[in-house]
């Protein structure tokens, strides 16, 4: 199966073609944070969640964001998303400026170049793993067959291809959350936002996600990983820290372990 880098890059379209690039920008960073700030008006309260980051993340990253809670994590894993548009400063996706875009424009990035995991599965559960995997093609310009065949490979690619045709009731914990990964690869986006990916999982079957997701970064998948567990964010390559609406620290993982081999240490849930 061909599983270059390539495979997750987002198709270009026609609307793509009309946004601006600013590769010169850009260079080869996927994502490029510059001065941005955010204020939400709460009644008479003016809360600044973040206060001026500058970030980039290069191509074929995995990236671990830590934080307390009203650190600013969630708000700055938001606009990354594309779900939240900052308040000032500027966001670029692939070197394009999403700052400014309206709420259609963002929907369409979000399709094309975002795959989304959280810490729920948010299956459906009178669909197949086969289905819910084709869900986010129904968005995209692709046909009948070719959507099939995307989420077939993205199954394969996180290990279910013998379980395509179960429901999520048939599946563990560790399962379903895979078929959510599936979901997430199958536009083959740009970067893959995970957001809490283990909270509801044991600690075997959270180093099994992890396995999956270090397996993926290894051919190239850009990943940003938002966790409250020291030892999950061990397993990315940098992991930043948020406080009081900024990055505190932005370190490399010194002694980063493969999660294939923490595995082989850890029982099984027999055990």
């Amino acid at each position: 199966m061909d599983i270059r880098p390539s495979k997750f890059h987002s198709m270009q379209t026609a609307n793509q073609t009309e946004l601006k690039k600013t590769d010169d920008l850009a260079g080869n960073a996927v994502i490029r944070v510059e001065d941005v700030h955010k204020y939400y008006e709460l009644g008479e309260t003016r809360v600044h969640a973040l206060r001026g980051v500058s970030l980039e993340i290069q191509r074929g990253e995995f990236v671990a964001i830590m934080g307390a809670s009203g650190s600013g994590k969630s708000t700055f894993m938001n606009m990354l998303g594309c779900l939240d548009r900052p308040s000032s400063g500027r966001y670029l996706l692939e070197g394009i400026d999403v700052s400014k875009h309206d709420k259609r424009a963002l929907a369409q990035i979000r399709n094309q170049k975002i795959g989304f995991v959280f810490q729920g599965f948010n299956l459906l559960a009178r669909t197949t793993a086969l289905e819910n995997t084709e869900l986010p093609t129904l968005y995209a310009k692709i046909d009948k067959a070719e959507s099939r065949k995307r989420a077939v490979e993205a199954l394969a690619l996180v290990g279910l291809a013998d379980r395509m045709e179960h429901f999520p009731s048939q599946m563990s914990g560790g399962q379903q959350q895979r078929v959510a990964v599936a979901r997430a690869l199958v536009n083959r986006p740009a970067i893959l936002l995970a957001d809490e990916p283990t909270g509801n999982l044991d600690s075997r079957t959270s180093v099994e996600i992890m396995e999956v997701f270090q397996d993926l970064n290894d051919k190239g998948l850009t990943i940003v990983l938002v966790t409250h567990e020291h030892d999950i964010a061990q397993f990315a390559k940098r992991v930043l820290v948020f406080r009081d609406g900024k990055i505190r620290k932005d370190d490399p993982v010194t002694h980063r372990p493969r999660a294939a081999e923490v595995l082989k240490t850890l029982p099984t849930l027999e055990d």
